[in-house]
């Protein structure tokens, strides 16, 4: 049973044509109510797959295709953020290489001047040490002098009363003793 032939019964007659047209028509074995159930139904498939399978695939093309443009957009302002961040911190480590160079030449010369401070106070501790030396060996040539002195009288005291046979008072002793040392003196 033809469901078409209902329809488009009475349309057949009507496009079959003589002529060249309705000849190509008859040698193609053209009939106009399957074609038309062909083009409704090419049309209702159609219809169903646009809707339901190339309306979401298009959507979705469409979203990754958005997603694309702004991961391209992130990825240029990552570059751009990048160089900028990569000129920031060649300006950062430009700045600390003068402030290290300045800091190295600082310590150079605070160094330079501390050395000198600590030579002059070596030279300045030196010059005690020997000012000190110098009045302790002073003081130890006085001490001996003093020594040999009394030393040298009590000699001389005892030489004399060797040679006089008299025992000498201590006045004596004294008066023998300074005469002796003022000679050892000059």
């Amino acid at each position: 049973m033809n469901l078409v032939s209902p329809l488009f019964g009475n349309v057949a007659p009507v496009l079959a044509a003589s002529g060249p047209v309705g000849d190509m028509i008859q040698k193609f074995g053209l009939a106009w109510p399957k074609f038309l159930a062909q083009v409704l139904i090419f049309l209702a498939v159609y219809y169903v797959l646009n809707k339901f399978a190339f309306g979401p695939i298009l959507a979705m093309l469409e979203q990754r295709k958005q997603r694309i443009a702004d991961g391209e957009s992130k990825l240029e302002k990552i570059a751009k953020d990048l160089a900028e961040a990569e000129k920031n911190a060649q300006a950062i480590v430009d700045k600390a290489n003068a402030d290290a160079s300045r800091l190295v030449t600082e310590a150079g010369e605070s160094a330079k001047a501390l050395a000198e401070r600590k030579q002059q106070e070596a030279v300045h501790e030196a010059g005690q040490i020997m000012a000190k030396a110098r009045e302790a060996a002073r003081l130890e040539h006085e001490q001996l002098m003093s020594q040999l002195k009394r030393e040298f009288g009590r000699m001389v005291a005892d030489a004399t009363s060797r040679v006089t046979g008299k025992v000498l008072n201590p006045d004596d002793q004294a008066r023998i003793n300074k005469e002796a040392a003022a000679e050892v003196s000059a």
